[in-house]
This record gives structure tokens, C-alpha cells and sequence, in this order.
């Protein structure tokens, strides 16, 4: 039975909830915790369809809203724009926040479809006070696309990824000096390409690389890369494992030497911080959030965004001199001890919501 003095927040998303992407988890790590801090989180979807299908669900989701009673509804950046015709005259009689994970226009579109998508999410953050963004990096980007900066709060993402790691995955070092892991979707930007071209540019006894993540995420890439994958000099060099439970991922991060995420655009990078917190030196392009995350030459390495060759020389410093990879993890997990655990991210943003509740 609910609590009756509970905090009811619906969250208005894109599809299955249950979707292994930082952004889909980063709701259900929120909705998990939030009855600790006196709040519940219940999730509406906008049927997943074909852009700009989703517009004609509006209507459908806003009445399933509307019989949760919420006190605040919360639009997250995926679903936002889809609702944004309905909203002035449809939408229930509470406050409205968003909680953004991507700019107007999305991460991974371009084109007409990204400009007309970014005039539906602005559309629909007219009425939205306060804009929750992931991280500082992308608060600024916000807020050069034109979204007012006095409404932006950022909230990031936690960096534990599970209470515990699960079981040891083993010696993932194959026979190698060091064992590399990158996690994340086959998707374009995560950069997952280059990061095979400069493992394939190391010597042959320099490192086996782990790939954790969906494989399917994006056909089109996905197909690229296991052409990629088959080449001669990757032979016997790469793991795909697929998508793992939170406590596989974690046990993986604890058995690696060395994280790898070659991504172009991160608006946070969740996996970059729970790879510090676990204590790894973590490898990658300055783009998105990584650069606020870790310092070159410090907690990691990270180089010019394309340049495939500094990403080979970074990994293969890294794998020369195992000294060099203990001290950059201990200043990793150094460091990642400020950044926030999920409980405190899911603190800040209750925290958030109920002043919004209280207007």
C-alpha cells in the first residue's frame, strides 16, 4: 500500500523502462531508492515507435498520468519532446521538471530529424522548472542551446554500480600484460571502432580487451564492428561477453587493469566513474563529461578525440608499466570519492522535486 505522505512522482519515458542504457538505468536506480527519502516513482511510456510517430501517444500517456495522481510529473529528455503539443492543455494540474540525459535534438540523431526534435523538447521544457541534467558538462551544452541556465540543476549519476560485484570472472588478462575492458553499447559514438583499431595497432601479448554491452543496440554499427572484429591482427584479442546484471559489470571492473571507453559524445560517462570508484585508471577521448571526470595524466589518460594513434599510445603506456597503472587507480579511486553514490544522487533529486511540489 502506498504512503499516504509519500512524494508521487511519474516519470514519463520512452518505451521499455527496462532498457540497459545509462539513461534507462540511472531512472530505475532513482525509482529503487527513492521510497528511503520519502518518495515514489512510477514509470508512464511512451510507446516506442518510429520518429515522430510517438507525438500521436500524447494524449494516452498524459490520461494514464493523470490517473496516477502524481504530485510532480517529471519528463525524461527521450520522451519529453513527444509531448510537448499536449502538454499546455492536456497535461495534469501539477508542476512539471525534466530530467535531461541528452540536448534538444538527442545524442545520436542528426539532421531534420534532430532539428525538429530539438524544437519539441524545447517545446516541452517551456513548462518544465527545474531542468535536472546529468552532469556539469552537459548543463553547459544546455545551456548554450539556449535553455535558461536559472532553471538548470545538475544531478549526477551515482558511481557504485552494484552493492557487491558478482562472481570472478576469471584471469581476463588471457596469457597478456594487462587486461582491458571497455563497457557500453555498440553504438556510433561510444567510439567502440577506433578503440579496435588501436588495440589491433599493440603488440600481440600487450593486452586482451573485454567488451560488456549490448551488441545489438545498433545494427547498422553492430555490423561494423564484428566485420572489424574478424580482422587478422584482433585474432584471439577480444572478448565480446554482451550485456552483464550491475553485478557482473562490477566484478569485471575488479578484475581489469585498465578501462577503455573511446566515446565522441558522453554527457556523463556513468561507466567512466564506477570504473574509477573500482580503482582503475580509465583511457579515453576529451569529449563530453570525461574530461571533468579525470585529469590526464592523473587519474587516466585522455587524448584528442579521433586521434586513434594517441588512444594506441595511451593504452600501450599503460600496459608497459604496471606501476604507472597502480598509482593512476589509486588516484582514480581517490577521486571518485567525491563523486556521489546513488543513494545521495537519489537524495539531491527527491530533494529537488519536492520543492517543486511545494510551489
Amino acid at each position: 500500500m502506498d504512503d499516504p505522505h509519500a512524494l508521487m512522482v511519474s516519470l514519463v519515458t520512452l518505451g521499455d523502462p527496462a532498457t540497459l542504457t545509462g539513461g534507462y538505468l540511472y531512472h530505475r536506480r532513482i525509482a529503487a531508492l527513492a521510497p528511503r527519502f520519502g518518495a515514489r516513482v512510477r514509470f508512464v511510456s511512451v510507446p516506442a515507435a518510429p520518429y515522430p510517430l510517438p507525438v500521436a501517444a500524447g494524449p494516452l500517456v498524459l490520461r494514464r498520468v493523470a490517473r496516477q495522481r502524481p504530485d510532480v510529473l517529471l519528463l525524461d529528455s527521450i520522451a519529453a519532446g513527444y509531448l510537448a503539443p499536449w502538454l499546455p492543455l492536456r497535461r495534469p494540474a501539477v508542476p512539471v521538471a525534466a530530467i535531461l540525459h541528452q540536448p534538444p535534438g538527442g545524442i545520436d540523431s542528426d539532421g531534420v530529424r534532430a532539428a525538429s526534435q530539438a524544437l519539441l523538447d524545447r517545446w516541452a521544457y517551456r513548462t518544465a522548472d527545474p531542468l535536472l541534467a546529468a552532469s556539469a558538462a552537459l548543463a553547459d551544452d544546455l545551456a548554450a542551446a539556449g535553455l535558461p541556465r536559472d532553471r538548470l540543476r545538475v544531478v549526477p549519476p551515482g558511481r557504485d554500480v552494484a552493492p557487491a560485484p558478482g562472481e570472478p570472472p576469471g584471469d581476463l588478462r588471457s596469457g597478456c600484460r594487462a587486461a582491458l575492458l571497455s563497457v557500453g553499447n555498440w553504438v556510433a559514438r561510444k567510439g567502440l571502432l577506433d578503440l579496435l583499431d588501436a588495440v589491433g595497432r599493440l603488440p600481440g601479448d600487450a593486452g586482451t580487451l573485454h567488451l560488456v554491452g549490448d551488441p545489438d543496440a545498433e545494427p547498422g554499427y553492430a555490423a561494423r564492428v564484428r566485420r572489424r572484429l574478424a580482422a587478422p591482427d584482433l585474432a584471439g584479442r577480444v572478448v565480446v561477453h554482451g550485456p552483464l546484471p550491475a553485478a557482473g559489470v562490477a566484478a569485471f571492473y575488479a578484475a581489469a587493469d585498465v578501462f577503455a571507453l573511446a566515446s565522441t559524445r558522453e554527457p556523463y560517462g556513468t561507466v567512466y566513474g564506477e570504473a574509477m570508484a573500482a580503482g582503475l585508471p580509465v583511457v579515453g577521448y576529451a569529449a563530453g563529461n570525461l574530461p571533468h571526470l579525470a585529469r590526464d595524466g592523473e587519474e587516466g589518460l585522455v587524448v584528442p578525440p579521433g586521434d586513434v594513434p594517441a588512444l594506441t599510445a595511451a593504452l600501450r603506456r599503460l600496459v608497459d608499466d604496471a606501476a604507472l597503472r597502480r598509482r593512476m587507480g589509486a588516484a582514480a579511486a581517490r577521486r571518485a570519492r567525491a563523486f556521489p553514490t546513488w543513494a545521495q544522487t537519489a537524495a539531491q533529486l527527491v530533494a529537488e522535486l519536492r520543492v517543486v511540489a511545494g510551489r
